[in-house]
């Protein structure tokens, strides 16, 4: 990729692929008018830094909003695809291409504006590549979760009424939905995984354990079933599940039944369902979040209490009473550099702070895109703290 140089470029152009490849920057017209025009009025304005907080103010306006945030838009585009082909070759075995990773990133434009603040973050840019990086990032995880987990797995994941509605949807009868869930419910009493961190790459039972289910069922129900075939009823129940979650995808434009007036496209709904896989999985992962959010909640609360008290006060007076460096400066009778020097050198302590405890307790090895990602939990976690405890 080339990358754009003039102010003009780079608040009105856009990435065009050829495939899977960067082909050239496409020019927007209207876009390419409306900073020309800006561009004569203050002409000694060059600055990228500059023209961003400029469009970013006017994308805080209703009346100016739409087009604002096609600049910025176009601005970000550099950001966008880079670390959409950084995280698409971290991802060796999904069918994202990096154009389809590129797409589910700007698509957060509206996310990354909703929660950028000029005064607390570095740069619109670095402050984009990593909501763009983590939007990537849980997409295809999302993506690939159904196949992380074994049959076996998916299984203990599934509810019961999720696990009825992949089967109706299978085309069992009633009385078949029924006796499989009967087989599930024996399956999930009798086989527990001996540690819950590896529920999702349960192996299959032993027969000792199909042996136990077998009775366990025929002791409720008639006719009897043996272990062999309550195996492939619950194999084909894991099947059913999968399907269901992630159906077959069928082309828009496909009719349906005789009438070929009538097509897919003109039968969507108004709105996508949510993520069913989310709800698998959110049960065991939301204890483990929130317990972490927790540790760390604690962890940073610690150390700012080591803090020397100016420094306390420091921190009150811009997060919670959102007084700038110069107003702090007055109240306290110190200059401005020090106020911005010591909120500078607080964040640097509590990034190191919690940097030790991560590796230490959570056995992460820190890349720069990971310390990019703490510093920005950071400074939200400072805002959030703030407006809590002194509000």
């Amino acid at each position: 990729m080339q990358p754009r140089q003039s102010i003009m470029e780079i608040f009105s152009t856009f990435v065009q692929f050829d495939g899977d490849r960067f082909h050239r920057w496409a020019i927007e017209s209207r876009l390419r008018r409306s900073i020309q025009t800006c561009l004569q009025q203050t002409p000694k304005e060059t600055s990228e830094y500059f023209w961003t907080l400029y469009w970013f103010k006017f994308w805080q306006l209703p009346e100016t909003q739409s087009l604002a945030k096609q600049h910025l838009t176009a601005y970000l585009q550099e950001s966008c695809y880079w670390i959409s082909q950084k995280t698409a070759a971290s991802f060796t075995s999904t069918q994202y291409q990096l154009s389809d990773c590129f797409q589910v990133a700007i698509a957060q434009v509206d996310r990354v504006l909703t929660a950028f603040n000029p005064s607390h973050s570095s740069t619109l840019k670095n402050y984009a590549s990593i909501i763009f990086g983590s939007a990537i990032r849980e997409t295809l995880r999302q993506r690939q979760e159904v196949d992380i987990c074994t049959d076996w797995g998916l299984l203990r994941k599934t509810s019961q009424k999720r696990l009825g509605e992949s089967l109706q949807n299978a085309g069992l009868s009633p009385t078949e939905v029924r006796a499989y869930i009967q087989a599930w419910n024996c399956f999930k009493t009798l086989y527990v995984p001996t540690k819950a961190a590896n529920s999702r790459q349960l192996a299959r039972p032993d027969d000792t354990t199909w042996e136990a289910i077998a009775q366990a069922y025929n002791a409720q129900n008639t006719p009897s079933a043996n272990p062999q075939t309550l195996e492939k009823w619950l194999l084909n129940a894991a099947k059913a599940v999968r399907k269901y979650l992630y159906p077959t995808l069928d082309s828009l434009n496909i009719t349906k039944g005789d009438d070929n007036s009538s097509e897919v496209l003109d039968n969507l709904p108004g709105t996508e369902q949510p993520s069913l896989i989310q709800e698998i999985i959110a049960q065991e992962e939301e204890q483990a979040r929130n317990s972490q959010k927790l540790a760390i909640n604690q962890v940073l609360v610690s150390a700012i209490s080591q803090l020397e008290s100016q420094v306390q006060q420091i921190l009150i007076l811009y997060y919670n009473q959102k007084l700038n460096q110069d107003a702090i400066a007055q109240q306290l009778d110190i200059k401005q550099y020090t106020v911005s020097r010591r909120l500078t050198k607080v964040k640097e302590t509590l990034l190191r702070t919690l940097a030790s405890w991560s590796q230490d307790t959570l056995h992460i090895s820190l890349t720069p895109d990971i310390l990019k990602d703490m510093s920005t939990l950071i400074e939200d976690w400072l805002q959030n703290h703030y407006n809590v405890s002194h509000s």
